[in-house]
């Protein structure tokens, strides 16, 4: 199922938006890139969403231009066919049937029911494809949105939040799918809350906080600033302290003890014993992803 058409960068250029006097997107600019995944990350309400809509030609920026292949998206001339999106799994009608609703956008399109059908196979829910969509769980109505962006075989896909509700299983599918779109050469951008329900899926990563952009690079590159810490408690802290400072660790207070960045424990103890500095703990502590995502967005969930 290889897109026919070459995969657009996305773009947003100085991109702002405010609601009376909330400022929910402040001058955000970044790009995705073709052939890879890209999380776009930040706590709830961090502006995510209403960046999306404003992509996709939903909302009207404030300030700023959102880009898909150097064009707003309602400038082209089948903008389905270009990015295929899903931002709400329960923007459907309930009383359409799962098949019933593909049917419904495959006309605005120009894709066939016999499309639809494949879909709705592709996507898990060929059982269920004559049930109502009222009655169909949120994970169910996570993979209907999939099958709904993907009805023109578009070349790039935006995907808000598209693990939610979904079971372990169908976020291992959901993964290996999205995966699999960027081996193609497609662009993806997924968002989330969560930096570790993506981690395994993102090549590169976009982190917003409070409408702003905190940080973009490749996965690999963020995880570079997961430096290791090292706790550290001794009787002498004020000593402990001024070997910190002599040495040029940075440290932090943590309790009855210090937090040393970067230093490795054994270094630490060496130091100490050297300068007689007596230790009654000295523990190595690694930092995850997720400390990382939570340091750059303020802790703010």
């Amino acid at each position: 199922m290889g897109p026919t058409r070459d995969a657009p960068v996305l773009a947003v250029e100085g991109l702002g938006k405010s609601f009376g006097s909330v400022r929910a997107v402040d001058d955000l600019t970044f790009s995705v890139r073709p052939g890879a995944v890209t999380g776009f990350l930040g706590p709830n309400g961090a502006g995510k969403t209403t960046t999306l809509r404003m992509l996709l030609g939903l909302t009207r920026p404030t300030a700023g231009r959102a880009l898909v292949d150097g064009l707003p998206y309602a400038e082209h001339e089948r903008p389905a066919r270009v990015v295929g999106a899903a931002l709400e799994a329960s923007s459907f009608h309930p009383g359409r049937t799962g098949l019933g609703h593909l049917e419904v956008f495959a006309a605005q399109v120009g894709a066939s029911n016999r499309r639809c059908r494949e879909l709705i196979d592709f996507v898990g829910l060929g059982p269920a494809a004559e049930r109502r969509v009222g009655g169909y769980s949120m994970g169910m109505r996570q993979r209907l949105g999939l099958a709904t962006a993907l009805l023109a075989d578009p070349p790039a896909v935006v995907l808000d939040e598209p693990a939610n509700g979904l079971d372990p299983e169908g976020i291992r599918w959901m993964r290996g799918l999205l995966r699999a779109f960027a081996a193609e050469g497609r662009t993806v951008l997924i968002s989330s809350h969560v930096l570790s329900e993506v981690q395994h899926t993102v090549d590169d990563v976009v982190i917003i906080a409070h409408g702003r952009l905190v940080h973009a690079s490749s996965l690999a590159d963020l995880g570079a600033l997961a430096t290791p810490e090292t706790y550290v408690e001794s009787p002498a802290a004020g000593a402990l302290a001024g070997l910190c400072d002599d040495r040029g660790w940075s440290r932090r207070a943590d309790g009855a003890g210090l937090v040393v960045a970067g230093v490795p424990a054994a270094e630490i103890g060496a130091a100490a014993y050297a300068a007689g500095i007596e230790l009654h703990q000295l523990v190595s502590r690694g930092v995850g992803l997720e400390d990382v995502f939570l340091r750059l967005t303020g802790g703010v969930r």
